[in-house]
């Protein structure tokens, strides 16, 4: 969250985009909204939305993005994913009722975004190899019926650095950005 912090200081003073992609230890958040109950601990985060599950094995995107429209640039966040999914996993999809996607009933990624000073905060959490019973200790986003699922549980095999090269042209592609190294 740190590193988030400053480089969406950056961002603000430097009026370009930056994309972080990590992975954390396993840990779960919540925005600063939730009033649940989880009996796990949980970090409080400034982000919307319910509880959140990290670990090693996904890949996370934040993303501090000049933005002029939310509207606009959540559309571009999801047109990036899509592109990703349908490339390696057409049945996963977009559902605006419980931001993420998911094949069926199974969640593979969430999403959570903040906007400050016109740059965007947080992002996207994509399940690549997790370790799903740490994940099913609490329901994705605290949706019943709902249950996590990775790329590798769905018969995608792909390292965790082919899924952040992925991402990121699918990102660039999205919003029309050269990528630099």
């Amino acid at each position: 969250m740190e590193k988030m912090a400053a480089v969406h200081t950056q961002a603000c003073e430097d009026g370009r985009n930056h994309l972080i992609l990590c992975a954390h230890p396993p840990l779960f958040t919540v925005g600063y909204d939730d009033k649940g109950e989880w009996g796990v601990p949980v970090i409080r985060s400034e982000r919307g939305g319910s509880i959140t599950c990290h670990s090693p094995g996904q890949v996370v995107a934040y993303f501090c993005f000049q933005v002029s429209s939310p509207a606009l640039f959540y559309r571009r966040v999801i047109r990036a994913y899509e592109g990703f999914f349908g490339e390696v996993l057409p049945q996963a999809v977009y559902r605006s009722d419980a931001p993420g996607f998911y094949v069926q009933h199974r969640k593979i990624a969430s999403l959570g975004f903040r906007y400050r000073q016109g740059v965007s905060l947080h992002g996207v959490a994509l399940n690549v190899d997790v370790d799903l019973a740490f994940h099913a200790q609490v329901a994705p986003c605290g949706l019943e019926g709902i249950v996590p699922t990775s790329l590798q549980a769905e018969g995608v095999r792909m390292r965790h650095s082919e899924a952040e090269e992925h991402i990121i042209t699918y990102i660039a592609e999205a919003f029309g950005e050269v990528v630099e190294a």
